[in-house]
Order: structure tokens, then C-alpha cells, then sequence
């Protein structure tokens, strides 16, 4: 385990995870394998893992299970998100060196992370986190590096489907000046993958301690940012280059905006209705809709 892995709290998040009553020898010889080699743990097969703790295949899920994942895969997931972002991106491309053609091994993760999402996303949270952006005064949307792409769009679209989202880069001025202005009847909701920002999770605990309900979208909560966040969607996004994917994490996104748009819908086509008037009175597009109730 490295130093950085470590310190956010890798240990205490797994060890907190054990269940009040423990685990079994078998059980707990597994754990302390996946506490000592978090790489392994992290790309291995339950096969492999099984034979260097001593135990069988099946000991592996019910760990897995005990642990409160539905099965080692949902595990290794979080796992080896944790273990990537405690890497520096030189050291994230090592380890995914040599996947043959770099251009399709990267289409076959996403598809992979979306089949991954489908199985796994708890359409309960995309529910509860659309109603809170309908009923708040104002949302922000924190999100930098390239999954500020996730969060502009996300906030694009909100915008279009009648509600009051903005987005702002969580290392920008504009971050502490949003969250200044938060209060009960607002929402933040911070979207980070791979490597944390200190300012998102300063900027969750602060929004929390004023009142607004705080989610979280991202790949491998840390227990910082879990603490302040009501809710949390967690999203694969591991690439196969130094960069996260980003792929999942838009498809949540739209999933969320587009629960929004179901929660009052002649509110929102208001909103598109006036959004595209204002187009064409500004002359932004190329092509303008037809008129033409008929058109095809």
C-alpha cells in the first residue's frame, strides 16, 4: 500500500467495513490479503486471491458479501478505484501498459463500465437526487479537470429543463464564492473521479454544515466526502490510459437530468419552449427547426 493510499484512509475504510460481530478466520485471513496487496486485489481474479489467502473461490464472495458488496466484483471495483487514485498518472498508464491497440481496448472499458452501471445503479438515488434539484432555490455542480466535462453538461441541460444549476471548477475562486451563497433550500452535488480535490471535499462539508443537501457522484467514496453526502452514485471509471473514463459518469449524469425533466414536465417543456425561441432570436444555429407542425 503506498503512502498516499494510506492516508485516504484505505485501511479504516476497509477495517470499518467488517461487521460488528467480525469476520471468520477464513474470512479475515482474505482481508488482511487485500489490505497488504492492494494491486492484486485490485486486478486479480477470485481464483488468484483465494489461493494467496489459503481459502476457496466461495469464501471470496462471502467475504465480499460480509464486507456489504453483493459479491467480490462490486468489491474489486471500489478497490481498484481506490488503488488507482492513490497513483500519479505516469504511474496509472504503467499499469495499463501494453492492452494491445490502445483506441479499442478503451471503447471495450466503457463498454465494459456501462454494462458494470446498468447492473449496479440505484435508480432509488437518481430518483431522490432529481426531486432535490426540482425543489432547491439553486444547485452547484462541482466538477474540474476532464470530468468538469460531467458536470457542465450535467448543469447545461438542467438549466434547459427549467431548474437553476450552475457548475464551477472545484480549484476556482468561483467555488468558495457559490458555496458562500448555499443554504438550506439549496443542493450541491460534487462529481469527482480518480484522484480527489481537496476544495470538493471542503466544499461538501461546508455546504452540509449550511443546510443544503449535499450527493456525490464518483468511483470510490472517501470517507470525508461520504461523511457530508446524504446520497452517493458510484460510477466505474477506470480507462486505459492516465485518464479516467468519463463515459459512465456521463451516462449518470443524463440519467439524472433526465428523472428531472419527468418531475414536472410542463415546466420543462416551458423551459425548452423559451430556450428555443431565444436561439433563433440570437440566430445560433445553422439549421433552423422548421415551423411546420407537419414537418418531417
Amino acid at each position: 500500500m503506498t503512502d498516499r493510499a494510506a492516508a485516504d484512509g484505505f485501511e479504516e475504510w476497509l477495517r470499518g467495513r467488517v461487521p460488528e460481530r467480525g469476520l471468520r478466520p477464513k474470512a479475515a485471513a482474505l482481508l488482511e490479503v487485500l489490505l497488504s496487496q492492494p494491486r492484486r486485489a485490485s486486478f486479480g481474479s477470485t481464483a488468484e486471491l483465494a489461493q494467496l489467502a489459503g481459502v476457496n473461490v466461495a469464501t471470496v464472495t462471502r467475504t465480499a458479501q460480509a464486507l456489504g458488496f453483493a459479491g467480490w466484483p462490486a468489491l474489486q471495483q471500489e478497490l481498484r478505484a481506490r488503488y488507482l487514485s492513490s497513483l500519479s498518472a505516469p504511474q496509472v498508464a504503467a499499469e495499463h501498459h501494453g492492452v494491445g491497440s490502445p483506441g479499442s481496448a478503451s471503447v471495450r472499458r466503457d463498454l465494459d463500465g456501462l454494462a458494470l452501471l446498468h447492473r449496479r445503479l440505484d435508480e432509488g438515488v437518481v430518483v431522490t437526487i432529481a426531486h432535490a434539484v426540482a425543489k432547491a432555490r439553486r444547485t452547484v455542480v462541482i466538477a474540474s479537470g476532464s470530468y468538469a466535462a460531467v458536470g457542465i453538461a450535467f448543469a447545461h441541460n438542467a438549466r434547459l429543463a427549467g431548474y437553476d444549476v450552475v457548475a464551477v471548477s472545484a480549484n476556482d475562486a468561483d467555488l468558495a464564492n457559490a458555496v458562500a451563497f448555499t443554504g438550506p433550500d439549496d443542493v450541491l452535488i460534487a462529481i469527482s473521479f480518480w484522484r480527489l480535490y481537496e476544495s470538493t471535499v471542503l466544499a461538501a462539508n461546508e455546504a452540509r454544515s449550511r443546510g443544503a443537501r449535499v450527493f456525490a457522484v464518483t468511483d470510490a467514496a472517501s470517507p470525508a466526502l461520504a461523511a457530508a453526502a446524504e446520497a452517493m452514485l458510484m460510477v466505474p471509471a477506470e480507462g486505459v490510459a492516465f485518464f479516467p473514463s468519463l463515459t459512465a459518469g456521463m451516462a449518470v449524469a443524463q440519467a439524472v437530468v433526465a428523472q428531472l425533466a419527468a418531475v414536472d414536465p410542463a415546466r420543462t417543456a416551458a423551459s425548452i419552449e423559451a430556450a428555443e425561441a431565444m436561439w433563433a432570436k440570437f440566430g445560433l444555429l445553422h439549421r433552423r427547426p422548421s415551423q411546420s407542425p407537419n414537418a418531417q
